[in-house]
């Protein structure tokens, strides 16, 4: 009998208990849906007071999906779309019925064209179809987007081969600069080889400058004989030469000398003498 007493008693404070909590939620979430309906009437004139009233609303529930939900489609109608995407990202994120997550992923969709992230948005509106498939809005704007994206991979496709072929233009002219390079080296070494046989050839005249006054007096009569002995008339085969002549004519009148010498001492002696030479 006791136990059943004390069973009971424990079962009036758990009710009681879950009572107390369940009516603090409950009254949470009054007041969520209290500021989310003060906010609505607020964000076609005032932006920033429907802010405040929407914060509010998150400050005491900070799971309301309407609360959520609005505050994004609010940050979209004034141009704020990062801030936008957040919020219906946290949308899909904690809606429990397909009605809201399909919803939350179409305004993604859109948040996503605006943006120019056409894949991006194609995936969206995938995710809103599956939690509506007949929804014909969201169905259009899936078809916009696929058209989007096919172009943008188009451009980038275009803009690869660009990019490709300018790379391969750069290399061309690298390859004609490195040519025009060697071209110009292979000249410059040209230049550089007739510079080093023109000092060669200055180098040899001044060694000729250089030379001794008396090496170059020597060779200047050594040219002059030269040049006499070529001058001189040489002897034809068989006839005497100039030289020989004189030597023979100097010989005769040697000898024509010592006969005369000899013809006057006989005649001081009274000796008669032939003078009919006998050579």
């Amino acid at each position: 009998m006791k136990k059943q007493v004390l069973v009971f008693i424990l079962l009036c404070f758990s009710l009681f208990g879950f009572t107390q909590e369940d009516e603090k939620r409950l009254l949470a979430e009054k007041k969520a849906n209290n500021y989310v309906y003060d906010a609505n009437e607020l964000v076609s004139e005032d932006f920033v007071a429907a802010e405040m009233e929407y914060r509010k609303a998150l400050s005491n529930q900070s799971d309301n999906i309407a609360g959520i939900y609005n505050l994004g489609n609010s940050y979209y109608e004034n141009g704020n779309f990062e801030e936008a995407l957040f919020r219906h990202q946290q949308t899909a994120k904690l809606a429990t019925s397909k009605d809201a997550k399909h919803k939350a992923f179409h305004n993604m969709g859109n948040i996503l064209m605006k943006n120019k992230k056409c894949k991006e948005a194609v995936e969206a509106y995938k995710s809103a179809l599956r939690n509506n498939p007949s929804d014909d809005e969201t169905r259009y704007n899936l078809a916009l987007a696929k058209e989007c994206a096919k172009q943008q991979e188009d451009e980038n496709k275009d803009d690869e081969n660009k990019e490709d072929k300018d790379n391969s233009d750069d290399k061309k002219d690298e390859n004609k600069e490195n040519q025009d390079e060697n071209k110009d080296n292979q000249e410059n070494k040209g230049g550089e080889d007739k510079e080093d046989e023109k000092k060669d050839g200055e180098d040899k005249e001044d060694k000729q400058d250089e030379q001794k006054p008396e090496d170059k007096k020597e060779d200047k009569n050594k040219g002059d004989k030269e040049k006499e002995d070529k001058q001189k008339p040489q002897p034809k085969p068989g006839q005497l030469s100039p030289q020989q002549i004189k030597s023979l004519l100097e010989a005769m009148n040697n000898q024509e000398q010592k006969v005369q010498e000899k013809m006057n001492a006989e005649k001081q002696k009274g000796i008669k003498i032939k003078t009919k030479k006998d050579w």
